[in-house]
């Protein structure tokens, strides 16, 4: 159960929905009911787009949600209730945001704590799967989205009497389809406006200026601008000189890992626990899933593990180059693939393989919720029933090396894979094997030949 905090006041009733208001399109002149400024609680006349009772905005803090909140109380005369998730993006940001909703005009701010959800519920069936994007992304952003969409924009809606809820994604990514679809999936009465698709800010340069406009702090300027998102798996980093996938990343520019030039001139050893193709300890010490995490981040970070640079495929149609920072995710990536080449045979890898890319498409696109989802996990689970037991990894100057595995219900025998003979394996049985696996080579050079 998520913990949950409400900063503020809520007052209002509980209002019905009313279906699904058409609000992507922007308003006209003729929309306009009353374009004064509105108080806290918002005006009973609306506003210069139309009237909304009470929505709830997925809140960062950041410069996106932070002018949003003024622009939805201007624009639909509504009562704006911000809603920030903790999946474990750090204090640092989560501090001073009551003050700057509140400064920015919200009623309230409601905070929950959902990092051991997050974890357990999101990147661990991930991470079981093998999912895994365009050979590189391990889906950061992508599980985050569901989650918060969920908690805050389907059941913070219902709790709080909100007729509508908000997101600061924009029109060109990703993001607003993988939240758009989870409130379709949960609850498809509720009404909702993506500002990005409306307003006349154009770019984050413009949103800069409106902010300063309605007094709102953001932590950006003109002269530095980078697009992150961080969370208990990963940090990303998009925006300014990125968009040139010539440019080199600055050093300066990561936060979680260090410089692999500059990590330890010694490696580091751990040994992962996993149960059930699930992780469960480090060193012999088992953590929940929050925690450890929390603790291979730490110590990733240090070695420099877990960069990648990238350009990949939005959803939309449109390439876009980010770099990636997920030192705890790429250690266990490597622990759980490892240990599956002892517990599973070879057609079984081949078919999570080939399901691993579908399902990870699945997850990109915001289909947590899908039908199909929901059954190659299944699948997943299944298979990896006998995935138990631990890796051994090294960490050195940002790679991470297999040094040992074990598992109790481990497929290989050295009696039969041992290069002296053995009883069970017969050398001579090869012969016969080779003949017929290679009769249809033979077929096939006979009749070219005219034999």
């Amino acid at each position: 159960m998520a913990q949950m905090h409400a900063v503020g006041s809520s007052s209002s009733p509980n209002i019905a929905h009313h279906g699904t208001l058409n609000v992507m399109g922007g308003g006209t002149q003729e929309d306009v009911v009353n374009s004064k400024r509105t108080d806290v609680m918002g005006s009973n006349n609306g506003g210069l787009r139309g009237k909304l009772n009470k929505v709830v905005l997925a809140y960062s803090g950041g410069l996106d949600t932070s002018v949003i909140v003024p622009w939805l109380r201007e624009n639909y005369g509504c009562e704006v209730v911000c809603f920030t998730a903790d999946v474990g993006q750090g204090d640092l940001e989560l501090d001073g945001l009551e003050e700057k909703a509140k400064a920015s005009g919200a009623s309230q701010l409601v905070v929950k704590d959902l990092k051991e959800e997050f974890v357990r519920e999101y990147i661990f069936p991930c991470l079981r799967a093998g999912a895994i994007y365009e050979r590189k992304y391990l889906l950061g952003t992508s599980m985050a989205r569901p989650v918060i969409a969920k908690v805050a924009m389907v059941d913070v809606a219902k709790e709080v009497g909100a007729d509508a809820v908000s997101h600061g994604c924009t029109g060109k990514g990703n993001d607003q389809v993988r939240f758009e679809l989870t409130f379709f999936a949960l609850n498809p009465e509720l009404q909702v406006v993506a500002p990005w698709r409306e307003w006349n800010i154009t770019g984050r340069e413009d949103a800069i200026e409106y902010s300063k406009k309605h007094n709102v702090p953001v932590p950006v300027s003109k002269k530095s601008i980078y697009s992150r998102d961080r969370n208990l798996w990963h940090l990303s980093h998009e925006g300014d000189i990125l968009e040139d996938p010539a440019n080199e990343p600055k050093k300066d520019m990561y936060m979680m890992t260090v410089d692999p030039e500059d990590a330890p001139n010694h490696p580091e050893y751990l040994v992962i626990g996993i149960e059930s193709g699930l992780p469960v300890s480090i060193n012999g010490r088992k953590l929940s899933p929050a925690s450890l995490l929390s603790e291979l981040n730490k110590v990733g970070g240090q070695h420099g593990i877990g960069r990648v640079d990238m350009v990949e495929n939005r959803l939309v149609g449109m390439k876009s180059r980010g770099v990636y920072e997920t030192p705890g995710g790429t250690i266990l990536w490597a622990a759980a693939r490892e240990l599956e080449s002892l517990t599973l045979d070879r057609e079984t890898i081949q078919m999570k393989d080939l399901l691993a890319l579908k399902y990870a498409e699945l997850v990109y696109a915001g289909r947590w919720f899908d039908p199909l989802r929901y059954a190659m996990d299944a699948f997943m689970e299944r298979i990896t029933e006998t995935t138990t037991g631990s890796v051994t990894l090294k960490l050195y100057k940002g790679s991470v090396t297999v040094t040992s595995r074990t598992s109790p219900h481990s497929l290989y025998r050295e009696d039969i894979s041992s290069f002296e003979t053995g009883a069970i394996y017969n050398q001579a049985d090869a012969a016969g094997f080779i003949r017929l696996y290679g009769l249809p080579t033979r077929v096939r050079a006979m009749l070219e030949k005219g034999l």
